[in-house]
């Protein structure tokens, strides 16, 4: 049996337990914990394949030819060039961002080569996949400061000692335009016009550059430098992509293949995939705490997504889970909280993890929010006058803007909760509400439903007393 076989036949053992108890899940972190730094070379080519598969959208041009070039690169001693582009166009990195370096860890893991392609020209035009309209260009130290922060963050989940870090200035800088236009003579103008954002831009009437058309062109001569076997990135780059193996082709050298990984969905569960701009995404950078509440927040049907993105675990491990959870031998919210183990786990280690484990328990256990250690307090004389999202988004940072905290409201999230000698009363707050000053709404809404008592402000599983009615 492989190593990855002995790993996963200890966690199936461990996840047929009670995962309620704190020390099984403990030993259950250890176990899937220590997986993200296993030597993964005893894999046979078809379980490597298949491993990567699993946890991609697309293995172009399949899951088999994969196998075959792993199986080919074994025999010529070496292992496969996995190419990876970065655009450092931001400096704050969230979990949406570790999908592809989780993957990448693990070709490193199997043995092959894996190539970073710092963006540093390509940054300057700007990617506009999935975009509806242009990207601001960066300059020369954004693109340095926004690489150190996302090398910083992203590294618990991948080795960069590891790697081949290339700019493609190295390359793109001094191409000459005899060649450029050489290269882009054998490549139809319909195959850069066939981008559903560009189509959509276009019928808007919005602009859309030269620039923009040739960065496609631009990522693919990346490939064709550097001799990718393999190009990983998200299904949003697809298009991109295939730009590699026809650019490589031009040069007479043998397509990269492609693998896709998917676009995570944000925490809120409306479908939006996460992002800073929707408010709906966990920061690499955010306390364990904060994390683990974060990863309590989301829908269930979230969770085998999020199982498969940022854990470890095989088809088998989540597959033996969700048949407990079908059977009831498996509550969703005992799952829920080993999934936020695993994901404290990878940023702070397993003793934050179970340390957060038992705040959240100790919090939101609760049957009354009096016996809660510091909660947040909400001054209504202070802070009456603000509007109620406005409170969450600047005074208790519950959510990262006035937007996102509408958008909890819209989805029932937003709620005043009484305590009253008879338990605990409920209001919900609906969207325009929201936006209304919190000493207007709250004496109007207790007075509505006849109630009096402590009185606490509700977003999501988040919680903060209302003082000084």
């Amino acid at each position: 049996m492989t190593r990855l076989g002995d790993s996963v036949q200890r966690a199936c053992e461990l996840l047929a337990q009670d995962l309620s108890s704190d020390d099984t899940v403990e030993r259950l972190l250890a176990e899937t914990g220590a997986r993200r730094y296993l030597d993964l070379t005893d894999l046979s080519a078809k379980e490597q394949a298949e491993l990567i598969a699993g946890r991609a959208v697309d293995v172009l041009p399949s899951v088999e030819k994969l196998a075959e070039q792993i199986d080919a690169a074994r025999e010529a001693g070496r292992g496969l060039n996995v190419k990876l582009g970065i655009d450092p166009t931001a400096a704050d990195v969230h979990l949406g961002h570790t999908v592809p370096m989780i993957v990448l860890s693990r070709f490193q893991r199997m043995g092959h080569d894996v190539t970073l392609i710092i963006g540093d020209i390509t940054a300057k035009i700007g990617d506009p996949s999935g975009r509806s309209s242009e990207r601001p260009p960066l300059t020369d130290e954004d693109i340095a400061r926004n690489l150190a922060g996302y090398r910083d963050q992203v590294k618990p989940f991948f080795d960069f000692d590891r790697v081949r870090f290339r700019h493609n200035s190295e390359w793109l800088a001094g191409i000459t335009l005899p060649r450029l236009i050489g290269i882009l003579s054998q490549i139809g103008a319909s195959s850069l016009l066939q981008r559903e954002d560009f189509r959509n831009r276009l019928a808007a009437g919005h602009g859309l550059t030269m620039s923009e058309l040739i960065y496609p062109v631009a990522m693919a001569i990346d490939s064709a430098e550097i001799d990718a076997d393999i190009e990983l990135g998200g299904v949003d780059q697809l298009l991109n992509m295939q730009m590699g193996r026809k650019v490589m082709e031009i040069y007479g050298k043998k397509p990269q293949m492609i693998v896709t990984m998917p676009l995570i969905e944000g925490t809120d569960g409306s479908g939006a995939k996460m992002s800073k701009s929707k408010g709906n995404y966990i920061a690499l950078s955010a306390s364990a705490d904060d994390v683990f509440g974060k990863i309590m927040s989301i829908p269930d049907r979230l969770m085998v997504p999020y199982l498969r993105a940022w854990t470890e675990w095989t088809d088998t491990e989540i597959d033996l889970v969700g048949t407990r959870i079908e059977e009831g031998s498996l509550h969703p919210m005992d799952l829920k909280k080993v999934l936020a183990g695993e994901v404290v786990t990878a940023l702070h280690g397993v003793k934050a993890a179970m340390a957060a484990r038992a705040g959240f328990t100790a919090q939101f256990s609760k049957k009354s929010f009096t016996d809660v250690e510091s909660l947040p307090v909400v001054d209504a004389v202070e802070h009456g006058g603000k509007g109620i999202a406005a409170i969450l988004a600047s005074v208790l940072e519950f959510t990262p803007s006035a937007s996102a905290a509408r958008r909890i409201a819209k989805q029932n999230g937003l709620r005043l909760v009484v305590e009253t000698e008879q338990g605990q009363e409920t209001v919900v707050l609906p969207e325009a509400d929201a936006l209304r000053p919190l000493a207007e709404v709250v004496p109007e809404k207790l007075a509505e439903a006849g109630l009096s008592g402590a009185v606490y402000l509700k977003a999501g599983r988040k919680v903060a007393e209302v003082r000084g009615l």
